[in-house]
């Protein structure tokens, strides 16, 4: 396993080429978690993510000859910019195989640092095979994105930073992946303070690692499934599995829908975006019973490289769970002013509307009337209903689509 001193030499290189990140407290999560919760915002990080670490850590103790060869790496996106941007300026050519999947801005991203990107696979673990075969196809030399002790030690160097700032912190929550991340800022983070408590966070569609700790060997999974998907691998690393059962003192998991209301809360209350991977920790602070009462919290937030199409979705998403995004149908007699009527009723309880779609042809609606459907900005749950409420007692037959 990784030690500390393997962290603080990575300290060395990484402090040079990585961008040391803000903490931020917040005070409405504070409240809400009954803990001084602060945000540390590695989704300021040079490529957006905290990836960058250890790809910097890795490429910087390369030969002359294997830079000259050349490095491979399969990535769902934020290992593959970050390897991307180190071997550009250590002077190397990287490949990185990423999912046919993967969100177009990192693979526009990634080509933007000079990486040549080749789409292979369904998820990550499909992608990572395909890049072996490349390693050995083309002689290259193979950048794993945390089955590495280099790799976790230079994101290790993200729980140096992280204790400097917040010398006094209790508890810590960190993504798992493939473990990379959390194995470096528990060695990091233990090494300071033993008594500190470090929490992993997966996405309930790839929730492996909590499995692996409970039965003491390394779960795979067969197929993964969220919208995290900078934390969607199938299975923990024999590496980062030995660390994690050393050094971290327990794993939750977190559904897709707490994810989405979480990167939504970070872009209203702090006007910040972050990708799924990035808000898992909050989601947790905020929905899972972690004791964090009275505790001095940092949740990583890991990475900010979300698509724009994904983000508009999520932003939906978080909108109807919070109860603030409001779709129904109804029938409307096909008549001039028909439609006024009940926009005005809407408008008269406050609400807004997004948009309104209108079929004469939808099937079960008589030939004098139309279904339409609207989409309604409310301000919660309540209004949402006290809005629906309003329409059925005018007459309208409302059917809540979301």
């Amino acid at each position: 396993m990784i030690d500390v001193d393997d962290v603080r030499d990575a300290e060395s290189v990484v402090g040079e080429m990585a961008e040391r990140t803000p903490i931020r407290r917040s005070r409405r999560f504070s409240e809400l978690t009954g803990s001084e919760l602060y945000l540390k915002m590695e989704n300021f990080q040079r490529t957006g993510s905290f990836k960058v670490r250890g790809a910097f850590n890795k490429i910087a103790r390369l030969t002359d000859d294997e830079l000259e060869r050349g490095v491979v790496a399969a990535s769902a996106g934020n290992h593959a910019q970050g390897v991307a941007l180190a071997a550009r300026e250590a002077g190397s050519q990287a490949k990185i195989v990423m999912p046919k999947g993967a969100a177009i801005s990192k693979v526009d991203a990634t080509q933007g640092y000079g990486g040549d990107v080749v789409l292979e696979g369904e998820d990550y673990d499909e992608a990572y095979t395909r890049a072996r075969e490349i390693e050995e196809e083309e002689d290259r030399v193979f950048v794993h994105p945390f089955d590495d002790p280099l790799v976790q030690a230079g994101q290790g160097t993200l729980g140096l930073e992280l204790v400097d700032q917040l010398p006094d912190v209790d508890v810590v929550l960190a993504a798992v992946g493939g473990g990379g991340l959390i194995s470096g800022v528990a060695t990091a983070v233990k090494a300071h303070d033993s008594d500190v408590r470090v929490v992993g966070v997966q996405a309930e569609g790839a929730d492996h690692a909590r499995r692996s700790l409970d039965s003491g060997t390394v779960h795979e999974l067969d197929e993964v499934s969220t919208i995290s998907d900078g934390i969607a691998t199938r299975s923990l690393a024999d590496s980062t599995f030995e660390v994690m059962r050393d050094r971290v003192d327990d794993v939750t998991v977190v559904s897709d829908d707490e994810t989405a209301d979480a990167i939504l809360k970070l872009v209203e209350r702090h006007k910040t975006v972050t990708e799924g991977a990035g808000a898992v920790t909050l989601a947790a602070a905020l929905n899972r019973k972690l004791d964090l009462e009275d505790e001095t919290v940092a949740c990583l937030l890991c990475g900010g490289n979300i698509d724009s199409n994904v983000l508009s979705q999520v932003i939906n998403r978080g909108l109807i769970n919070a109860g603030r995004y409001l779709k129904f149908t109804t029938v409307l007699k096909d008549k001039p002013g028909a439609l006024v009527e009940i926009a005005t009723l809407i408008s008269r309880h406050d609400a807004n509307i997004y948009a309104i779609h209108h079929d004469r042809m939808a099937k079960d609606v008589t030939l004098n009337a139309a279904e339409v459907e609207f989409d309604v900005e409310t301000r919660g749950r309540e209004h949402s209903n006290r809005i629906v409420r309003a329409l059925e007692k005018a007459g309208y037959d409302i059917d809540v689509v979301s």
